[in-house]
């Protein structure tokens, strides 16, 4: 399913052109498809189907309670890593119940509040927090629920800054610490080892490393169910890769192949946590062209969207396609080589920061102040990793439902950027 797509040189989302959501809603502008989230969604709860599957979008790629409604809604729970991510659930109608929370560095807070409202289970990551959820079921006289996180020491090929499964990275544990604290759980009538969890990374684009995980897992089950342990769940994580460029990225039933009958050989239900599959590709940042310059031999397009508002080209180094909203180029299926009646160009922001770039060396049509630029792939740590930074107010969030048209974040004000500040 493609979201956007070019009609008479001009990119509509759905059925509505995206410069009249401009004119409309200003710039920058995050504009989501509502029928490709769903449509996503749709690809891996038939894909996993046979695994029983619970699917727990991960609030960390996008939090905004439309797009969390929009999940719901379309039967999925939630994977939150923060109180806050479990508020926004709760505020957007799932059942906590449903929820799995992850995360290295959970408060007691965080603990409590996740306790009392029964969520399905913590994925552990230390000793310490073993500890710490034990003491608070105690307290509050319940059983607490837990999966313990195993950090299977498996490359997923990912950035380095968005691998989670090798030695050495901060989270889970090491097979040994594992077990021992597996024994521990055994001992502790406030806890029970409903689970195990491994997650690899993101964007994965290739499926052995959760062919390799899942023989892992496999064995790790086993090995808690002799004893004693009733493990009923595998959490295998998220992480799967979109297409970012051209067709790069894997269909869900590709994963299926072999997440599913690992799951099945452990006779356990799965639990998938995916961000990025379903709501990268739903998204793109639309900015206008506030001014053009050449210098030191290259051509620079300065537009109002910028690092604040999507900032994972400056931190990850990450490829984001780059078209006008009007081309005078029909924009090619390689947008990485030479591109005839285009020039090379780089694409930046205003914020005092030599990291503002968007793209760099990229080929694009003749652009010129208050023309539109479209950044796709944007829905996925886009607006969730957004800031203020040089006092720059928040974008508005849209979201597309056929014809019509919903504002789901409005526009932040300058009155916005102070209103939580207490001069003296």
């Amino acid at each position: 399913m493609q979201p956007f797509v070019y009609r008479n040189d001009e990119l509509y989302c759905e059925d509505v052109p995206v410069s009249r959501l401009a004119a409309e809603y200003g710039t920058p502008l995050w504009i989501y498809s509502k029928a490709f989230l769903r449509h996503q969604l749709g690809q891996i709860q038939q894909a996993f189907a046979a695994a029983e599957p619970v699917i727990c979008y991960s609030v960390k790629a996008n939090s905004n309670l439309g797009i969390l409604q929009v999940m719901h809604e379309a039967g999925s729970s939630f994977d939150v890593v923060s109180g806050g991510e479990l508020y926004r659930v709760k505020a957007a109608g799932a059942d906590p119940t449903k929820v799995v929370f992850a995360g290295v560095g959970k408060t007691d807070e965080e603990i409590r509040f996740a306790l009392e409202n029964r969520i399905l289970m913590f994925d552990v990551e230390s000793e310490a927090e073993l500890d710490a959820i034990s003491r608070i079921a105690a307290e509050l006289g319940v059983v607490g629920p837990i999966a313990l996180r195993l950090n299977p020491d498996i490359d997923a090929k990912t950035h380095a800054k968005t691998t989670t499964g090798k030695k050495g990275n901060k989270f889970g544990m090491d097979i040994e610490r594992f077990q021992e604290l597996a024994d521990k759980v055994l001992r502790d009538p406030h806890l029970e080892l409903l689970g195990i969890h491994m997650h690899l990374g993101s964007p994965i684009l290739t499926t052995e490393p959760y062919e390799l995980a899942g023989r892992k897992a496999v064995e790790v089950v086993q090995s808690l169910r002799a004893k004693g342990h009733n493990i009923r769940w595998l959490n295998l994580g998220g992480g799967f890769g979109i297409s970012y460029r051209q067709n790069e990225g894997p269909a869900a039933s590709v994963y299926a192949e072999v997440i599913v009958p690992a799951a099945r050989e452990a006779g356990c239900r799965l639990v998938l946590e995916p961000g990025r599959f379903v709501v990268g590709n739903s998204a793109v940042l639309v900015s206008r062209v506030v001014f053009t310059k050449r210098e030191g031999g290259k051509l620079f397009v300065i537009q109002d969207g910028a690092m604040n508002d999507l900032i994972r080209p400056a931190m990850y180094d990450s490829f984001h396609r780059l078209w006008p909203v009007r081309p005078q180029v029909a924009m090619p299926e390689n947008v990485e080589g030479e591109i005839p009646g285009c020039e090379k160009t780089d694409v930046v922001g205003p914020i005092c920061e030599s990291s503002d770039y968007f793209a760099k060396d990229r080929c694009l049509p003749p652009l010129k102040r208050g023309d539109l630029l479209a950044t796709f792939s944007a829905g996925a740590y886009g607006m969730s990793m957004s800031s203020n930074y040089n006092s720059r107010p928040r974008a508005a969030e849209i979201l597309v439902d056929g014809s019509s048209v919903k504002v789901i974040r409005r526009r932040e004000t300058y009155a916005d950027l102070v209103a939580h500040e207490l001069p003296e």
